[in-house]
């Protein structure tokens, strides 16, 4: 009995050993292999804030790359490279029969899976760079799609980010002007109600009636008491009596005057005057205050529209490579030879288990 027909597993093992060792080593094509290692930054227009929690979830920076990362590997990237590299008629016109693009024409939805088993984008949470990695069958090309990758990397983010600001400023800048027009109109009704009463502050107008009708009281008191001491020695008919009586006259009927245009039922009393002025005063200095405020968030909104505007700065420019290094052809069959030795040394003890059974 021959080996083979004694040992079938080792026969299968040996011989799926020789066939895949053969692609690795002698039919596999060779792949050319172009990287880059590339970080975002953002101008500092101001100074970070560091606080406990930033040291916890770490900045923005390691969500930008993510984001960055992600579009690279989307669909749309690879459409951009298709228009402007033309993806598909290298990989279908190069390769071995097991690595190439198969169907040159093939739905967008294979041809990306095609894509991510030739690109390979991998973030360093601890140094927060990208490592990017294109696997092509020219140099030239593994080049120039790493290239592409990095700028259109960059003009994805600086979209992104300009487009979430500018939508912001353009809102702050109409509710500014809004504002703009509803402090004006405050302004006028103001203006327009110190022209018609022809008082510049009816605050101020009242203040000082008050203190006229404080004066004129004090002078009411002086002449009462003048008249109480007239009235112990003097008749109420004398020169000096009548005199202090007319004068008395006088001044409650100043102090009425007065006080009637602080307050009346009817009419337009300065405290009414002053309640409306007041009011119409508030809002203006409302909307004057809503005003600095806009324009504060407006200019607060244009200085994070330029921290939004990111940077791939790159710390290791894409390789052109000089020599393939994929496949690792030794790697591969190695790793596959230990593998199928492995099972094959399993699927014997299983034989020589069924063996000692049947004897």
């Amino acid at each position: 009995m021959s080996l083979a027909k004694r040992y079938p597993h080792w026969a299968v093992a040996a011989l799926a050993i020789f066939v895949v060792s053969f692609y690795w080593l002698v039919w596999a094509d060779d792949r050319y292999v172009s990287t880059a290692t590339v970080v975002l930054e953002t101008p500092q227009i101001a100074t970070p804030e560091l606080t406990f929690s930033s040291l916890l979830t770490g900045s923005q920076q390691n969500g930008d790359l993510l984001l960055l990362r992600e579009y690279l590997l989307s669909v749309d990237m690879l459409k951009q490279i298709q228009e402007q590299l033309d993806f598909r008629k290298h990989y279908s016109e190069h390769g071995d029969i097991f690595s190439t693009l198969w169907n040159k024409d093939a739905p967008i939805e294979d041809l990306h899976d095609y894509y991510l088993k030739r690109v390979s984008i991998e973030m360093d949470e601890y140094s927060g760079v990208l490592d990017i990695e294109v696997q092509a069958y020219t140099p030239e090309f593994a080049h120039k799609m790493t290239q592409l990758l990095l700028k259109a990397g960059e003009q994805h983010m600086n979209e992104m980010g300009q487009r979430l600001a500018e939508e912001q400023v353009k809102f702050l800048e109409v509710q500014v002007d809004r504002l703009n027009e509803r402090l004006d109109e405050t302004r006028n009704e103001l203006l327009a109600y110190q022209n018609e009463h022809g008082l510049v502050s009816p605050t101020g107008t009242v203040e000082s009636l008050s203190q006229v009708v404080a004066t004129l009281e004090g002078q009411l008191a002086s002449l009462q008491a003048r008249r109480s001491a007239l009235s112990s020695y003097s008749s109420d008919r004398s020169a000096d009596v009548v005199k202090v009586n007319s004068e008395i006259a006088a001044v409650r009927s100043q102090i009425e005057q007065e006080r009637g245009r602080l307050a009346q039922a009817t009419g337009d009393a300065l405290n009414r005057t002053a309640s409306e002025y007041q009011t119409l005063e508030l809002k203006a200095k409302f909307a004057q205050e809503t005003y600095s405020s806009a324009i504060a968030a407006l200019e607060g909104t244009r200085i994070e529209a330029a921290r939004k505007l990111k940077q791939v700065s790159v710390l290791q420019s894409p390789l052109y490579p000089e020599y393939s290094t994929s496949p690792r052809r030794v790697y591969n069959a190695s790793v596959f030879a230990i593998v199928v030795i492995f099972l094959a040394f399993i699927a014997n003890m299983l034989v020589l288990i069924v063996r000692d059974h049947r004897d």
